[in-house]
Parts: structure tokens; sequence; C-alpha cells
């Protein structure tokens, strides 16, 4: 499998995009005993159903990519890539989509210290062409079905997509994931 330096994961609900995630971080730390790997969690854990979520994809990950440290970031996220990035570490984010749902709908209401949703796309952008080890953001694709109903959906269906169009073109390669198959939208595959 080859390592893109900077690579956006989309697709659907349960499409194995985080376990595509995972499996470049295992090549990854296979090539060299000097690689490490780091997955930023971007999900807050805010109801019972969430958290068993969470405690799930963290077993799970335990399980197939044991060597790869994971740190839990729900909006500071492109701090975090600057702060756990190195030539040496991948990091893997996963997922944009939780990210923009933490700054579109903070869980306990916006505050003085919540980035504007332009700023902080912004900035991750930023981190992500200043990367200096191989990138990994996995994001959801849910522009393919049928115009939701409310306002606040549709913006935030928007502002999704906006998010993907620009994180994809900041990025090297872009990999769709459908059934669990991976097909490359841009780069080498």
């Amino acid at each position: 499998m080859s390592i893109a330096c900077r690579e956006l994961i989309l697709g659907g609900q349960k499409s194995g995009k985080s376990r595509r995630g995972e499996q470049i971080a295992a090549a990854w730390l296979s090539q060299s005993p000097a690689h490490r790997a780091v997955l930023i969690a971007t999900a807050h854990a805010h109801d019972d159903e969430m958290r068993a979520r969470i405690e799930r994809h963290r077993s799970d990950r335990a399980a197939r990519v044991p060597a790869m440290a994971t740190v839990e970031e729900p909006v500071a996220l492109a701090q975090a890539i600057r702060q756990h990035g190195s030539a040496q570490t991948l990091v893997l984010v996963d997922c944009l989509t939780l990210w923009l749902t933490n700054l579109l709908m903070p869980v306990n209401g916006p505050t003085d210290a919540t980035p504007s949703v332009d700023s902080a796309v912004s900035d991750l952008l930023d981190a992500i062409k200043e990367s200096a080890g191989p990138l990994v953001l996995v994001g959801n694709e849910i522009g393919l079905g049928v115009i939701p109903l409310g306002r606040e959906v549709r913006a935030f269906v928007d502002a999704l997509g906006r998010l993907n169009q620009e994180v994809a073109g900041a990025c090297d390669r872009v990999t769709m994931m459908v059934a669990g198959l991976p097909l490359t939208l841009k780069g080498p595959e």
C-alpha cells in the first residue's frame, strides 16, 4: 500500500473509512521501527450510545493497530495536527465530520473560545499544507442523498460539502470508500 503525504478518505457511514485509515497507519508503522502513528479522535461522548460507540472503536483500533497512540481533540484540530505530526509520525484524523459538528453545534453551546468555522477551516488547511509527515483525514460524504428537511440540516450538509472540497484540494490523494472498497478519486493508487 503506497502512502500519500496527505490523504482524504471519504465515504458514507460504515463504508470502511476508518478501517482504511487504520490500514494505512499499520502499513506506515511496518515500514520502519522509527515510524510512529497517532490518531486524533474528534468525537464527543455526549450520550450513552456515543460513549459505547467510542469505546468499541477504541477496542477495535487497539486490536488492529496496537502501536498507534490516540489523542482526543474535538475542536483544536489544526493545533493537534501541528503538535503531534512529524516526519516520522503518521497522523490519522477521524473524523472531519464530527469536528465540523463540534464547531457548528457545540454540545454545551458556543463560548467565546469557540472559533468561527471559517477561521478553524483556514487554520486546518494551513496545518494540512504544513504537515511534515503523512497525514490521513477521514470524513463523511453525506451529499449523495435526498435534500434534507430543515434549514439547519441543509446548512450543515452545505458546510460539510465545502469542507470536503477544500480539504480534497489540499491533499495529494482522495479516496472514496464504498462497501469497504477504495476508489481513488485523486492522486496515485
